[in-house]
């Protein structure tokens, strides 16, 4: 099986290409060369293609061409998201306009002075959310709880072009689950915590249930810890839009005491909602369900 090894595909190549479409040529002007990115993708990136086109064959029932064409627009999609979250790193946040479905439950959230948990998912953008947050005087700290795996060159080359540096914390998590200290210490200090609940790896603990009609695993650690900690949760997700336009989405969890597969129910019923939105966002290139040989 192909499963995710808790590492992201790209090349320091092609964000610097992306950075010098950006500022020599505009952001809507930079969106033209990926299509020549997207195509190539599409046709030699086989075994993505297979995966990616079983999500929207099988799982979202498009027919064989529609699903065909969808392959080629996700690729594409994603290309778009990644040179947005360039642009507005190297200074043109100013460019994009947004708009906010249920900030009032992040602002209720912190009122309650005991910090939160966010979960989110590998859909939309999530990583430009601190950059519209600024913007109606959300300040708050924001750890990100993820895997040393993810620690990449492109991440450090992405910092080392922002004009402004990023506010978010990431928490890394270890074998020795010293990790579980460094996210009470952030929740006491009303800070929040945020995982992404759709992507495990193999050798992780995982829980099960169905996402679009078929059973798939998915990380245990956000879901047994945010239902342990006794604090708000809230599913945040970041979408584009058209043109230059960002959906910032909130949506309170109701969570049990104790009952992380309860709270995995819920989160998967709410991303389940989010993807037949915004079909072309979900960015999982592999064998997500365990179903292909």
């Amino acid at each position: 099986m192909n499963k995710w090894k808790g590492k992201s595909k790209g090349t320091i190549s092609g964000y610097k290409i992306f950075v010098y479409c950006i500022r020599n040529i505009g952001i809507r002007s930079s969106y033209f060369v990926l299509y020549f990115v997207a195509t190539y993708y599409f046709l030699f990136l086989r075994k993505s293609n297979q995966y990616i086109f079983y999500y929207f064959n099988k799982r979202l029932k498009y027919n064989f061409w529609k699903s065909k064409i969808a392959v080629f627009k996700s690729y594409f999609t994603f290309g778009k998201v990644l040179i947005d979250k360039t642009a507005i790193s190297v200074g043109l946040r100013d460019r994009f306009t947004y708009e906010f479905d249920g900030i009032q439950n992040l602002k209720d959230l912190l009122n309650e002075k005991k910090g939160g948990v966010l979960i989110s998912a590998h859909i939309g953008n999530f990583e430009i959310a601190e950059h519209f947050f600024a913007d109606i005087d959300f300040d708050c700290q924001i750890n990100l709880v993820t895997t040393d795996q993810e620690v990449t060159a492109i991440k450090e080359y992405m910092d080392s072009i922002a004009v402004k540096k990023s506010n978010i914390k990431f928490i890394y998590v270890k074998d020795d689950m010293s990790h579980i200290f460094d996210i009470n210490t952030a929740l006491s200090k009303n800070e929040l915590i945020c995982f992404t609940g759709d992507r495990y790896f193999e050798g992780s603990k995982s829980l099960e249930t169905e996402l679009l009609g078929k059973s798939a695993k998915f990380p245990a650690g956000p879901f047994l810890i945010a239902s342990r900690l006794g604090v708000p949760v809230v599913y945040v997700y970041v979408m584009k839009e058209k043109n230059l336009h960002y959906h910032l989405y909130a949506r309170v969890a109701h969570v049990k005491k104790r009952d992380a597969q309860g709270l995995l129910n819920s989160y998967v019923e709410n991303l389940e909602n989010m993807i037949k939105k915004y079909p072309l966002q979900w960015f999982n290139y592999f064998d997500f369900w365990d179903d292909i040989n």
